[in-house]
Order: structure tokens, then sequence, then C-alpha cells
């Protein structure tokens, strides 16, 4: 796999005030010119431009490419999570929003240490494991925002998981707060593959002052 994902994140919008006015004809030309360069990573979650992007993403990408020209990943997001119902029924939404049968890539979103409690109280993480049991997802992570010190326990005692996303930059590497160069050697420490987010930091490193 070429190492660079495409984040459907902040996707281009005909309405610049409106995050669900996603521009489809200039996503779509995104889409194949990103295959048509051989990289096949997508990365998109549920609350993305107000639980629009996957279903975007279903639109430009998979609706219009052969199922193994591309690696999807999605996430399951922390704030719609109520019940140990919720669990089954966003996750069958998602397929349906994207028109897949399976996610290549499927994450826990934002773990950190006040949403943990949540993710370990509705069993999320032997939920993921069921879901790749199951054939429905191929990998399984989650993203993290949080202290080293924390990241280092979760992995300690989720050693099913396959890779952690992270926010990687130049900027962030020493910084105090998201303590980047600490989080990554703390997940290869772990023997567990990194997903870079926020490379260059939603585009403001564009223009450092």
């Amino acid at each position: 796999m070429k190492k660079l994902g495409f984040g459907c994140m902040r996707l281009p919008l005909t309405d610049p005030g409106d995050v669900t006015s996603i521009d489809m004809p200039q996503f779509e030309a995104m889409v194949d010119r990103f295959l048509e360069q051989g990289f096949t990573y997508f990365d998109t979650a549920y609350v993305y431009h107000s639980r629009t992007s996957e279903k975007a993403v279903g639109q430009a990408l998979v609706a219009r490419h052969p199922r193994d020209s591309f690696t999807l990943a999605t996430k399951l997001p922390l704030a719609a999570l109520k019940t140990l119902e919720d669990r089954d029924r966003i996750f069958q939404e998602q397929l349906e929003n994207c028109r897949v049968d399976y996610f290549d890539y499927y994450l826990l979103h934002d773990v950190n240490a006040g949403h943990l409690p949540t993710f370990d109280g509705l069993d999320c993480w032997n939920w993921l494991i069921e879901k790749k049991k199951a054939g429905l997802v191929r990998h399984i992570g989650f993203s993290f925002h949080d202290h080293a010190d924390l990241l280092d326990e979760v992995l300690a005692k989720h050693p099913e998981v396959e890779f952690v996303q992270l926010q990687l930059n130049y900027l962030d590497w020493e910084h105090a707060s998201v303590q980047a160069r600490a989080c990554y050697e703390t997940i290869r420490r772990h023997g567990k593959q990194v997903v870079v987010m926020a490379a260059v930091k939603g585009g403001t490193l564009a223009s450092v002052p």
C-alpha cells in the first residue's frame, strides 16, 4: 500500500457555511485522481460533515470503483453510544451509508480519558473482536488524543488492537498535551502499526507564523 491516505473530514463544499453541502463533482474528481496515482486508503467517520461524509464516500468512491481497488476506514462514534444495541445499529447504518459489506479498517473514535469509560462500559473492545471474527471488519484499532501514559495502559490491556491512528506532525512532536513523539514511541514499543492523522495539522502547517 502506498503510504498516503485520503481523509474525508474536510471535503470541498458548495456552501462554506454548510458542512453538509459537499461538492460531489469535485470530490469524485479528487477520488479518481487519488486512485489513478496508485493510492488506496480512504478514511471517514460517522460524525464527519454532520453525518454526511460516509454517504458521500459511498457515492463518490464505492459506487464508482471496484471494491478491491481501495481500502476503507471508518469509526464507531462515542457520542451516539447510549446502549449495547447502539453499537450494531450504528455499524449497520455505516455499512449502508458507505455501500459496503465490510470495512477494511474499523476504529473506536477518539479514545481518551473522558471517553474510555464509555467504550469500556459498553464492551466495545470485545464487540470489535466479534466484528472481525464475523468478517465485517478486516483490521481493528482506535484513534487517540491523550497522553502517552494512558495509551500505554490501553495497549497493554488490549493486545488485540492492530493499529492506532495518531496525530503526528513536526509541530506536535514535543507538544506538551499532544505528546506525538511519546505516543508514537509507545505504539511502536507495543509492536502496533501507526496510521498518521493531522500530518499537516488540518492545513495549518501550510502557513506557520
